[in-house]
Formats: C-alpha cells, structure tokens, sequence
C-alpha cells in the first residue's frame, strides 16, 4: 500500500499531461519523416507567406512557400535529436569521471576538478562559441560543444553523489568481499545514484534544447535549408510583420516543450530519494549490522 501511494502521489494530474506533452513531442520527432504533409525544403513561389489555415497548410508557409508545419515538425525531430546527443555526450564523458574522481580522490581528484572549476567559470554559452570559432559552425560542431560545456558539471554531480554513497555499509561489505573497484562503482554505487543523476539529466535535456536552438538563432548551429527550432524562430523574426504565425508558432511549440520537461525534472527530483534500489543480497549483513 506504501510503494502504492508513492506512485499515486508521483502520478498527479500535472506530471501526467507534462508526460503526454513530452510523449506527442518525441513521437512527432521520431515520426517526422511520415507524417509531414509536405517536404520541409520544397520551395513553392506561389505560395509565400500564406496566413494560417490556408488551403491545405494548416500554419501557412514562410517567404519561400514551404509548409511550417512540415517544417516544425522536421525542427522538433532536428532539436529533439540533437538534445540526446548532447545528453548521451556529457554522460558518457562526465559520469564515469565523476564517479571515478569522487571514489578515490586525491590529487587526481582535486587536479581534475580545478580544471573543471575553470571551464565552470566560463559560461556555457561562451565556451560554446569560443568551440565553434576553433571548429567551424555546423550542426556536429554546436552538438560537441554544447556537451563539453555540460561535462563539468555532470562530473561533479557523479561526485558528490559517490562522496556520500562510498561511506554505506554495502559498500563496506563489497570491499569485504573482495570486489574490484570497478565493479563497486558502475555495478553497486552507481545504480544506488542513478534516479537522482536521471532527474538531473531530463532537465539538461531541456537546457540542451535552448542551447541548441540558440545556437542555431544565430546561425552557429543547423545551417540552411534544414530546420531547428532556433532557425525557425530567427526566419519568424525576419518575416514577423509578413505572417507573425512564423514566429510564434515555434516559440508556443518549443517553450510549451521546455516547460513541461522542466515540471518533470521537479518531479522526479522531488521522488528520486525514494526510488534508490535495494540490494538485497546484502539485506542480512546490514540487518546485523543494525543490531550491533
């Protein structure tokens, strides 16, 4: 009845239709390429700057006859995409590092994180343009620099997580038994940290977006013809006066879609304590433990 009403209490009306928003969101991106009425990049002169609810473009189209809902459509799969990217980047990088820094510390630890202390400094956004002036624009380019402006913090979350979590009597125990440190950490330590690192991750996801679309605003990131939400948003403010659906049907869809990943990312952090795994396999020896 316990494990019940932590669910009922995790599943509110406000987390439910967050997750349907995000669910229609990511479907739309996975789906893209099926269920655009027209292709994003098929210019129509005959066509330009048609208001909303045309005949046969529901959103109208921009200065050169394309459909925006194709094209919306196709920049919620470009920005979605390239949010996980850049997640999955600073994951694999700054999660391991973290872990590893935060277990053993010492002057590897401390070394490693003064430097990230100093790109810290940096802001994120900065340090992704100072990338992109090194490495030329482009979509491969802002992804890769968006992410190794997230890596530092990621890995000292992981850190913090593992300073706490080493001190638990299993941990004890699995030095006890003679377990590698490597199998302490990612099979042990880091499943016991996960549901707070995922809270964390789903609101980089969202940060990931604007970073990106940013980028892309200011031509730094997806170049023409292909779409993001950032190039949408930048064509709507070149054309505001000829159809204001350009810009404001990007900007409703991306911050509707930011805010509903921010009200997950409260919710799962608000829970993530309470859904840590139990290991059972060493129940008996903290229940001994206990006793003592």
């Amino acid at each position: 009845m316990a494990k019940r009403s932590k669910v009922g209490k995790f599943f509110t009306p406000k987390t439910v239709i967050s997750g349907i928003v995000i669910l229609i969101a990511i479907a739309a991106a996975i789906g893209a390429n099926v269920i655009v009425p027209y292709d994003p990049n098929e210019v129509d002169p005959r066509s330009c700057f048609l208001p909303a609810f045309s005949k046969g473009h529901i959103l109208g189209t921009d200065k050169l006859g394309r459909d925006l809902l194709s094209r919306l459509i196709m920049g919620a799969k470009s920005s979605m995409l390239n949010a996980f990217l850049i997640v999955a980047f600073e994951v694999v990088i700054g999660v391991p590092i973290g872990l590893i820094c935060g277990y053993y510390g010492g002057k590897i630890d401390a070394v490693i994180m003064r430097i990230w202390d100093v790109v810290c400094s940096i802001p994120s956004l900065l340090l992704s343009f100072i990338l992109i002036a090194i490495f030329g624009r482009g979509n491969f380019t802002g992804v890769m620099s968006i992410g190794i402006a997230f890596i530092p913090l990621t890995a000292k979350m992981a850190r913090s997580l593992i300073i706490t979590e080493k001190k638990a009597v299993y941990v004890e125990a699995c030095k006890s038994m003679g377990y590698l440190d490597m199998k302490i950490i990612f099979f042990h330590i880091l499943p016991n940290v996960i549901t707070t690192m995922i809270a964390q991750f789903t609101m980089d996801i969202g940060a990931a977006i604007v970073a990106m679309a940013t980028l892309s605003y200011l031509g730094l990131g997806i170049q023409p013809p292909d779409a993001d939400w950032g190039t949408l948003l930048e064509n709507g403010m070149q054309n505001f006066y000829n159809n204001y659906v350009l810009l404001a049907a990007p900007a409703i869809f991306s911050a509707t879609v930011f805010k509903n990943i921010s009200i997950r990312h409260r919710e799962s952090f608000r829970h993530s304590n309470s859904m840590k795994r139990d290991l059972s396999i060493f129940g008996a020896v903290k229940r001994q433990q206990y006793k003592k």
